[in-house]
């Protein structure tokens, strides 16, 4: 494999990453089509539904005549069958690429491989240039999801913590990250399908858990409130956007706003197959400490996220504790912050 194409590729990632808030439970590719040494065209999928990496990467090329003389770079193997679009393969074999450089096979069973061999049957030559497995570590949500027929999300647990182990001053909401770390989250929260927390943090933080800091997507509101404690004047019931209460019914006219009473002794797994059923791939969990723990001993989650602040607390609500033998990915730094990224279980 050419440098040039490791190049190319690399490029294709990049672009595909752009298309991290709106594609799930879809996996997130990037396309580049180079002539001559030339980048001509790119794309990627930038929407559930709409068009594939390879379609707009196509549309967006000025002349058309030279896609036959081309090489197309995309993260992933063109799709081979009907879904929301057309098969991509088809695309591929219309314009009669020169050659093909695929990043990954798709695990998806109803393509698995078909693309590559009917692309290569028809006289396409295909190469592989998987930048050791970077689709995988782009897309673990949604191998996930295919692993598991699209029948349990990705869940990623996340809390932020001061340097001596709390979450916050008992009863009272309590900032620990610094603005920056703060829209990192926000980020992360665009990028999810849905975020849950627990009833104590409903209560004392009023969260609205939004995006608001970052330019993306709302995700999914869910908090737990078995007993209706949550007085009907909180940012979590003003029906404001689709938003799941699980507990018991409250009064009042309430349209965006679904109440779901589910087995205590079964609730997070209940939760996650109706997840799954409304094909929300991602769940983030953002607190308090005792759903975070219940998680962590059950172990529901694939990923833990930890944001250390130096400032100590002395006293409040301690920390979920960290499971044993968990994989640190990556760490990084914002000036009063360390953010810790932890692989975990595959459910």
């Amino acid at each position: 494999m050419e440098s040039t194409d490791q190049q190319y590729m690399q490029r294709a990632f990049d672009l595909a990453q752009m298309g991290a808030f709106y594609v799930s439970p879809n996996p997130m590719v990037g396309a580049v089509i180079v002539h001559q040494g030339r980048i001509i065209g790119e794309g990627y999928h930038a929407r559930y539904g709409g068009p594939h990496a390879e379609v707009n990467a196509v549309a967006s090329v000025a002349d058309p005549s030279l896609l036959s003389e081309a090489t197309l770079y995309c993260t992933l193997e063109p799709c081979f069958h009907h879904g929301k679009t057309p098969p991509c393969v088809e695309l591929v074999l219309q314009h009669q690429f020169r050659r093909v450089v695929v990043g990954a096979v798709d695990i998806n069973p109803l393509v698995a491989g078909k693309s590559i061999e009917k692309m290569r049957a028809e006289g396409i030559t295909v190469d592989m240039c998987p930048l050791d497995g970077q689709f995988a570590r782009q897309n673990p949500a949604f191998t996930h999801w295919m692993e598991t027929g699209g029948t349990r999300p990705y869940i990623i647990l996340k809390w932020a913590q001061s340097a001596d182990g709390y979450l916050a001053r008992t009863g009272e909401r309590t900032a620990i990250s610094g603005p920056v770390v703060r829209r990192l989250v926000h980020r992360w929260r665009s990028t999810c399908d849905a975020i849950l927390v627990g009833t104590q943090t409903a209560l004392t933080d009023n969260p609205q858990l939004d995006s608001r800091h970052f330019p993306g997507k709302n995700p999914l509101r869910i908090a737990l409130d078995t007993d209706g404690k949550m007085p009907l004047t909180h940012a979590l019931l003003d029906d404001s956007v689709p938003t799941w209460i699980l507990g018991k019914t409250r009064l009042g006219a309430f349209r965006q706003t679904t109440f779901i009473a589910l087995r205590p002794e079964n609730r997070l797994n209940d939760l996650a197959a109706l997840l799954a059923r409304d094909k929300k791939a991602i769940l983030l969990v953002e607190g308090g400490a005792k759903l975070l723990q219940s998680c962590i001993d059950q172990g529901f989650y694939h990923e833990i996220r930890v944001i250390e602040n130096q400032r100590e607390l002395g006293d409040g609500v301690a920390a979920p504790r960290l499971p044993k033998g968990l994989h640190r990915r990556t760490t990084e730094v914002y000036g009063a912050d360390v953010v810790q990224y932890f692989l975990g279980n595959l459910l």
